[in-house]
């Protein structure tokens, strides 16, 4: 039944989930509305690229980011700086081949206009065009102020949303912290993409 719930709710799109030491969430991955960061996502995913690191920083209401390799180590004062080492990977939807670059940075996708809304995943960078790579974060607040399409200065696009396990990251984004650092780390056990495209559905 399980299955059938999470197939009615994000139809044809991967889903992924998120095995954390505070619990599991699972999250619909926006394939068909921007294929290049969803397919860049689902790619370290997939590669255990994302196995063992820590949610590096989360603050209260607004939202909990991860991602970085330097996270690894907990604490570690690089956290938040790294991305994933530059090479290429396929873009699910268009079968064409994608680079990462100048420290494994894929090329924007200011596409699709969905809000940074509570339970969305969305883009890191560092406010620069073109410099996200394996960093992410998951909304708590309604951070619309985010939004590529805001007019602001932060351009921040969506590329997936919580399905299951909401309350594991909300529950992520209360404990104690300092200079917004889990007190106590939290880790991705496993973090893995099923259904994509071409293999078996859930």
């Amino acid at each position: 039944m399980f299955g059938l719930i999470i197939v009615a709710l994000v139809g044809t799109n991967p889903v992924a989930k998120f095995e954390t030491t505070m619990g599991t969430f699972t999250a619909e991955i926006y394939l068909d509305r921007v294929p290049r960061t969803a397919s860049n996502f689902i790619d370290l995913a997939n590669s255990g690229f994302y196995d063992g690191l820590h949610f590096h920083r989360v603050i209260s209401g607004f939202m909990n980011q991860f991602g970085c390799p330097h996270s690894k180590d907990p604490k570690s004062t690089r956290a938040g700086t790294g991305g994933p080492p530059d090479g290429t990977f396929k873009n699910l939807a268009t079968g064409e081949t994608e680079q990462r670059s100048n420290g494994g940075n894929i090329l924007d996708e200011n596409i699709s206009k969905d809000s940074n809304k509570p339970g969305t995943l969305s883009m890191a960078n560092t406010g620069r065009p073109n410099s996200g790579g394996s960093q992410f974060f998951l909304n708590v607040g309604d951070n619309a102020f985010l939004d590529w399409f805001s007019g602001g200065q932060s351009k921040h696009p969506v590329f997936g949303a919580i399905v299951e396990g909401m309350d594991v990251v909300k529950a992520i984004s209360q404990v104690k912290t300092v200079r917004d650092n889990p007190v106590e780390p939290i880790k991705m056990v496993s973090l893995t993409v099923s259904g994509l495209p071409g293999k078996d559905e859930l």
